[in-house]
């Protein structure tokens, strides 16, 4: 009974407020504040009102709230810890390998991506880089590539 006084107080003061906002010829703008103070006493004659304050007073309710909480938290928790990659050991050390196996090699002379080789070919090692003291080598990698793509 006092949730049907409450809204309905509320959009009696929602309509004035829109009464005096048309007066000073802002008729859009009253017709919004119009809207929002209808849907107060629309809830209430609906039926709304009642059922969200029954729910409201329950304690059964809010104890499923909190079940619900605990399963999202759980839920989110889970996630976080999967996007961690937080796993076993060997998950861990197999994942690595799998990482190191699809690295691409600096020196390589072929791309990467156009051709693949299958997983039970060997292949060739990349042969390390010799320091040098000119600027020049670094960029060698570089210049290889865009020679062979004509640039």
């Amino acid at each position: 009974m006092l949730a049907e006084t409450i809204c309905s107080a509320a959009s009696a003061a929602g309509l004035g407020i829109a009464a005096v906002t048309a007066y000073r010829k802002r008729f859009l703008a009253a017709a919004r504040i119009a809207a929002y103070s209808l849907v107060p006493i629309g809830l209430v004659l609906t039926g709304i009102v009642d059922w969200v304050a029954g729910i409201a007073f329950k304690p059964s309710v809010w104890f499923g709230f909190g079940l619900l909480a605990v399963a999202w938290l759980l839920f989110m928790t889970t996630r976080t810890i999967e996007r961690r990659g937080v796993g076993t050991r060997k998950e861990r050390k197999a994942a690595a390998r799998a990482a190191q196996r699809e690295a691409i090699a600096p020196a390589a002379s072929a791309p990467s991506l156009g051709s693949r080789l299958p997983a039970t070919q060997a292949r060739p090692k990349a042969q390390p880089k010799q320091q040098s003291a000119s600027s020049g080598d670094d960029f060698s990698d570089i210049e290889a590539i865009l020679k062979k793509h004509g640039i």
